[in-house]
């Protein structure tokens, strides 16, 4: 029986959810319907992701629950290496820095127009922060999961899928799950 992890990414990322639906509401009925023939496949979410679900996904939720088991990991029995925290720490402390450094520019600038240098700054800080890294207990929560069930975790997250690669997790891209559930 193979186990998989899933994330919101499924069904709210517009460049993944487009193979199973336009939007999450289709996506979440259209991934139901493939997934629900599935016999030799179990999924499951941690509570924290539903929850994460329910703010795109109102109604259809509660059918996702008939198929998709909430099970949050037990953060008390798994292990993990104190070398994945050392390379984490570092990554963040340059993250901080870069961040530092672009507010320090933004602060520099004296040039008028404080809206749109505000909205810059906002893009620039979240990607130099932010991106390709666990920025999130709910993404964490998504690697401790499948570490602990031996699953594949399926995201869109690249910092998700990169953590969740260091620590020795099996990682399918959400772009390939589609595919993944239509083998025989």
């Amino acid at each position: 029986m193979r186990k998989f992890v899933i994330d919101t990414s499924i069904f709210v990322n517009p460049q993944v959810r487009k193979a199973f639906g336009s939007d999450p509401k289709k996506a979440v009925a259209g991934f139901l319907k493939l997934a629900s023939r599935k016999r030799d496949a179990e999924f499951y979410m941690p509570s924290s992701i539903f929850g994460e679900l329910r703010n795109f996904v109102q109604g259809d939720v509660e059918k996702l629950e008939v198929l998709v088991k909430r099970r949050s990991p037990n953060m008390y029995a798994i292990y993990l290496p104190a070398a994945v925290f050392y390379d984490f720490v570092e990554d963040v402390r340059e993250r901080v820095n870069k961040g530092l450094r672009l507010a320090e520019d933004f602060a520099r600038d004296n040039k008028a127009n404080n809206a749109e240098k505000v909205r810059i700054l906002r893009e620039r800080y979240k990607e130099a922060m932010r991106a390709g890294i666990l920025d999130s207990k709910e993404d964490f929560e998504l690697v401790l999961l499948a570490k602990e069930l031996d699953a594949a975790l399926v995201t869109a997250d690249e910092g998700v899928l990169d953590f969740a690669n260091k620590i020795g997790c099996e990682i399918l891209h959400a772009s390939k799950l589609k595919s993944a559930l239509s083998k025989k």
